[in-house]
Order: structure tokens, then sequence, then C-alpha cells
């Protein structure tokens, strides 16, 4: 498969995962409305290949599956992504080898890093069209409005790229983008993100910022950048480490960045520091309108694309979506390195339900009194995307933090609210979370749902029903028998948070 959009699309396509939809639709409400049924039900990619107002067509949904992710990682199963997070682990955290095994585990991990390399495209595929000063228009490029109350057409999933005027590192993120005029946008970045920070250096020393953003980029490079793991690596090198080879970088027309080559659009701008113009409403992905902030401007001066461009968009909400399509995926690559930076952890689980980060289960191997709050504490400053999680629910290592009907019980029957709960008032918070009396302030609860030993509690604990195993064996032989075989109880669905029988 090539390592662009365009290869990703052929692979879903010749896998059966991707409709074409060759009748009129308009990118202000529409495409969006379909997309959230095709989403809702599970469904295929989507390509709209007949857009109101623009000669290029739109890609959307193509993450819209915890299996599509997979593909889009070069990947054909979930499990495969906690092998990539091992990877990662070690190199966050490497200790020195032990054993020979250890050792050579080691240098292949060294070898992908190696092989990861990002390499340089002097003739790219980006660039076939160039566009400038007044002949730039972004109306052209078919971005969609989502939500009836938006404040306007918006890009979601574009790596906007920017520089520290220090040290020359990029920083490759994924930001919304509101469109202000045909050659305008406001950038909504939190204030601790790599480009924000770009930006107040950038004014320290009475500079402007260039900024480059890339669309219609591979989906394997969307996911390195939405991972934030604490690694001294770039982005580049991350979707390298993620894809097997490293990615081909161009050197962008006006700017002194780097965009991946194979992008079928790039724009191309500056922000001066402190222009600022009002920034939403927009759905995001807590279920609501946010508000209106003023966002830096960018003002663009230079549009390349490739011939026939594809514009491959998606958009936030309350679950699913996409996004929390691609939170499940990080899920299973943060395991392993959470279990690194904690090692009573044996699993753990961001319900999509929960936004894929508000609550997160998860179970301990217990050994000490204590242990489950320890680990609830130390969740939290593990990785930086946690910091925002409001409920941690700790169980036991034999409850499947997967099934709610198990969770709950394990709620219902070994918790004593005013034992076990515990709240952390007062904390750095999600500025979307509307729930918080302060915007950007609030608390954080851990619930203890595991079996209590002394002197958490003074008495004996009750013994556990269980099925006898004798009968339990018998009774798996001779299923059929019973004339029961074509009813067979499945493990809940790892990707909703409910139960299945098929």
């Amino acid at each position: 498969m090539a390592r662009d959009l365009r290869g990703f699309l052929k692979l879903l396509e010749e896998r059966g995962q991707l409709r074409r939809i060759s009748a009129l639709v308009d990118p202000d409400l529409e495409i969006a409305e379909i997309s959230n049924r095709m989403l809702q039900a599970g469904g295929p990619a989507l390509l709209f290949e007949n857009v109101k107002g623009s000669d290029h067509p739109v890609a959307i949904n193509l993450m819209g599956t915890e299996e599509r992710v997979c593909w889009a990682m070069n990947m054909e199963k979930p499990i495969e992504l906690e092998e990539l997070g091992k990877k990662l682990a070690m190199l966050q955290q490497p200790k020195p080898p032990k054993k020979v095994a250890q050792a050579v585990e080691f240098g292949k991990v060294l070898f992908d890093v190696l092989k990861a390399k990002p390499g340089r495209d002097f003739f790219p595929a980006c660039q076939q069209v160039t566009i400038q000063g007044d002949d730039l228009d972004l109306g052209k490029i078919p971005m969609i409005r989502p939500y009836g109350e938006d404040a306007g057409k918006i890009i979601t999933l574009g790596l906007v790229i920017t520089k520290d005027c220090e040290t020359g590192t990029p920083n490759v993120g994924v930001y919304r983008l509101q469109l202000q005029s045909r050659n305008t946008m406001t950038v909504h970045w939190l204030s601790v993100r790599g480009g924000a920070r770009h930006l107040r250096k950038a004014a320290a020393k009475g500079q402007k910022l260039e900024v480059a953003i890339a669309l219609g980029i591979d989906p394997l490079i969307i996911m390195a950048a939405a991972t934030p793991i604490p690694v001294d690596l770039s982005e580049w090198l991350f979707a390298g480490l993620y894809g097997g080879s490293g990615v081909q970088l161009a050197k962008c027309k006006t700017v002194d960045l780097e965009v991946p080559a194979d992008s079928e659009f790039v724009l191309e701008g500056t922000i001066t520091p402190g222009e600022e113009l009002p920034d939403g409403p927009f759905g995001d992905h807590m279920g609501y309108y946010g508000g209106v902030e003023d966002s830096p401007l960018i003002r663009f001066h230079c549009m390349t694309h490739r011939k026939d461009p594809i514009y491959l968009t998606t958009f936030s909400g309350r679950p699913p979506k996409e996004e929390a399509m691609l939170a499940i995926a990080l899920n299973r690559i943060y395991t392993p390195i959470l279990r690194q930076q904690v090692s009573e952890i044996v699993d753990f689980f961001l319900p999509m339900e929960a936004l894929s980060y508000k609550a997160a289960i998860i179970s301990i191997d217990k050994a000490y009194p204590g242990q489950a709050r320890r680990a609830a504490l130390a969740f939290w400053s593990a990785l930086p995307q946690f910091t925002y999680t409001k409920f941690v629910i700790v169980v036991d290592k034999d409850i499947n933090i997967r099934d709610p009907r198990q969770v709950v019980w394990a709620i219902s029957s070994k918790v004593d609210p005013s034992r076990d709960v515990f709240i952390l008032e007062n904390t750095p918070f999600d500025t979307l979370d509307f729930a918080s009396e302060k915007i950007g302030l609030g608390g954080r609860m851990g619930i203890d749902a595991t079996t209590k030993i002394p002197p958490e509690t003074d008495h004996e604990w009750g013994k556990p029903l269980e099925s006898d195993p004798d009968v339990a064996a018998m009774v798996d032989r001779r299923w059929v028998e019973y004339g029961l075989g074509d009813l067979k109880l499945t493990e809940v669905n790892p990707n909703l948070f409910g139960y299945n029988i098929q």
C-alpha cells in the first residue's frame, strides 16, 4: 500500500469499506449528517465525488471503526497496537538488558528507529499546482460545517506545522481551524500545545510565526500527531515507527517548514503575534457547542496541491465519532506504556461513551491496603493525556474492565462511599468541560472497587460465587447436545460499553 491518502482509500475500496457518493451534496451540514449516520451504524468510509461549490471530492469516516484505524497503521489486528506500545515503552524508559534476548529485542527497536528517519522528496506531489497572491481563495477547498449553530466552515484533520524560533525544532499538531476570509483562518489550540508555545517564543523576539497546514495526508501520520506520548522523538519519527519506514518530507515554497510530500493540499502562511479574531462556537467532543474565544489569525499567501486533490475531513461530537475510534486505538498503544509507569496496573480501559478520556477503569493485582488509591493517583500523573480524566475506577484483576456488568457489580458490591471514594478539589481541568463550576478548574474522583483487606476493613469478606469447574466443563462439552449450538454467548464488544449476544 502506498503511504498516502490515496493508497489508503484504495485499500478500503478493495476491502469493501469505501462507498462512493456521486449525488450532489452540500458541505454545509449535509455531509456531516450523512457521515454521522454511517458512524452510528459502524458503516463504511465515504467519498463524496460531487460537492456543491467545489471541484474537489471529500473523504470522511475513513477511521470510523477500530478495524480501519488498524489498517491505517499497517496492522490487521488490534493486539498489534499493544506490540507497538511495547516498543514505545522501551524507548521511553530504556533499561539495561539483563539477558541476551532483551539486548536483541532492544537492538531491533533501535533499528526500527533508524528505519523511521524521515526522507526528502525534491519533486513532491503536493506541489504539482501552486496558487499565490490574489489568486488564493481558501473557499475553493470544500470545508464542511457540521452543526447548525457552528460559526463557520472548519478544517479538522489538517496537520498544523510550526517551528521553535530558538531551537528550530518543529511541532506537528492537529488543531481546529475556522475559515475567516478568502485567505485567513483562526487556529484553536490550547496554551500548553506546541504551536502555542512557538507563538509565544516568536512574540518574545518580535517575529511572525511561520505556519504550514498539510491536508489530505496519510492517516497514519494523523495518528502520530495525535499521540501525546512524552518520548523525545519528533512526530515524523513517530509516524515512521508506526508505519515501518520514514515519512517523505518536502520543503515548503514560501516558509522554512517541511510537510509530507504526498499531502493533497498545503497552505503556507504566518501569524502576527497579537493578531486575533473570535473563533467559535463549534460542536465539540463533549457533545455541546463550545464557547467563543479570541484565537490567533493565520494569513495565508500560498497554497499548493496535487492534481485533482482529495479533501480529507471529520468532525467532533458525542461518541461514536472518528476521534473516539482513534482514542480506542491509542488506548491499546498506551497500555504497555502505562504498565511500565505504574507497575501494579494489569489493564486499563477508557470507555468511548465517557468521551474516551473522562472516565478510566483500571485493574490491579492487589497486594496491600491502600494500593487502589495509590494506583489512581499514579494514573492521573502517568501521561499528560490523563490529566483531564475525571473519574478513575479501580477494580481487581479478575474483573473484565470492558464488561460494564462486571464493573457495575464491583462498584455496587465492594464500595462503601464513605470509605472508598476520594475527591481531589480544584485541579487544572479541561476548559471544554461545562460541568466544572470554574472553567479550567475542577475536581476528580477516585473509586476503590477492589476487595478490601485489613486494615481497610475489620471483617472477613464474603466468598464469591463460582460455578463448579467440573460441571462447567461438562456443560461446555454437551452444549450442542442440548440443542443450543446456534446460541453462542460472546464476550463484550470492546468498542462499545455494552454487551452483545450473538
